[in-house]
């Protein structure tokens, strides 16, 4: 069997990679000519996520290229402290890690190289069919692909989305600007790994100390109405340094200095979600991670989803007798955890952008409630997720790898 994956990012190579453990080709078809090197600023990958890397022997690169972030700690505008957050397995078995998305991108592609997974740059998808037998890639260079399945890892602006179903909605914008940096020589009051949030007056800051003392930070500016295209990418470094410094001035903690002296600042972004695609997949074709489901970054699990979705279908084309069968028991699984967790970061992405009242009820209600959400099962149930490759399909689904 063959696997067509279109997206070089971070859940093509991870699902070329799942796919040859389960014994499946994969040749992963990328749009930009070159690698995504330098691209983006950073993320956490949760212990969930590194947990999905390991279970196909992937995760030490990840783990390397990152430091350990296990906790958050939110804070008021006046510096009032409002709880905090674990970010890591329950267990303590595997802890969360902060790493730039471009570093993140280059372990799990060099790995897949490393095992001799084929990735095509330059090829752009405009159009697939399913040949009743096959599926047929067309690519924007003139050539053609065939496989036995296809796989959408096309991120947010999904081609692949768009071909499985011509209706389908396009990422909500979550009323927030993202953007953030890299400052040395600014001490910060916290250790390194943990990271700092605070709900400021005008906008939402948080900043985390690496082992280096560097410290990285990001910032989410409430905009109500969506910008146009590149009109905030456009912004330069400068401009934003001077609304940032403005825009924290009156907030408790080190926000205004730290952009006032970082030495990069990233390009700004409007931030957008995907949620309530009704069609993850038609036939041969099916669509993974933010494709399928894209929390805001609030979530902290953009990545670590990705990684999940990957596995899982893997594991279900090497269990299940049929690919659409396969496709249909990967929805089934992951699409209730999946927008859960969307759900759960556009709610507080919500809270990032409250007006004078909702600040006030905020910062009441919060010192209450966080110590039982961050302690409770929903926390367990994010970090704690593990995938059991050696596990065996019910006899309800059958068993054996899936038919073309």
């Amino acid at each position: 069997m063959k696997a067509l994956i279109i997206g070089g990012g971070i859940a093509g190579p991870v699902a070329a990679m799942a796919l040859r453990q389960a014994g499946i080709d994969a040749v992963v078809h990328e749009a930009h000519a070159g690698g995504a090197d330098g691209v983006g600023v950073f993320l956490t990958l949760g212990s969930n996520g590194i947990d999905a890397l390991r279970v196909i022997g992937a995760d030490a690169p990840a783990v390397a290229a990152g430091f350990p972030t296990k906790a958050i700690d939110m804070v008021s505008t006046t510096g009032k402290a409002l709880g905090q957050v674990r970010t890591s397995r329950p267990d303590g078995d595997i802890a969360s890690r902060t790493l730039k998305r471009a570093d993140l991108y280059g372990a799990v592609r060099d790995e897949a190289l490393r095992r001799g997974i084929r990735i095509e740059h330059g090829k752009r998808l405009v159009d697939a069919q399913d040949t009743g037998d096959g599926v047929r890639a067309v690519f924007a260079d003139g050539s053609e692909e065939y496989g036995d399945l296809l796989i959408g890892c096309d991120g947010l602006h999904s081609t692949v989305r768009t071909l499985i179903d011509p209706e389908a909605p396009a990422p909500a914008y979550s009323g927030l600007i993202g953007l953030g940096g890299y400052t040395r020589g600014v001490p910060v009051d916290t250790e390194p790994g943990s990271y700092q949030m605070v709900f400021g007056r005008r906008a939402f800051f948080g900043h985390v100390l690496a082992p280096d003392g560097e410290v990285w930070w990001f910032a989410n500016v409430p905009r109500r109405d969506e910008p146009a295209r590149g009109e905030v990418e456009g912004i330069g470094p400068e401009e934003w340094r001077h609304r940032l410094t403005e825009l924290f001035a009156e907030d408790a903690g080190p926000a205004a200095e730290l952009i006032r002296a970082s030495q990069e600042i990233t390009p700004a972004g409007p931030m957008h979600a995907m949620l309530g695609v009704p069609a993850w997949r038609r036939g041969r074709m099916v669509v993974i991670g933010d494709a399928a489901h894209a929390p805001s970054p609030t979530s902290g699990q953009g990545a670590s989803l990705s990684i999940e979705d990957a596995v899982e279908l893997a594991k279900a084309l090497r269990d299940l007798p049929t690919i659409e069968g396969a496709f249909a028991a990967y929805e089934a699984l992951r699409r209730p955890r999946v927008e859960r967790i969307v759900k759960q970061a556009a709610r507080a992405n919500n809270n990032k952008a409250a007006g004078p009242a909702g600040r006030i009820l905020r910062d009441l209600l919060m010192p209450l409630l966080l110590p039982r959400l961050a302690n409770g099962e929903q926390m367990r149930q994010t970090y704690g997720h593990h995938i059991d490759w050696a596990a065996s399909p019910t006899a309800a689904e059958g068993g054996g790898p899936a038919r073309t």
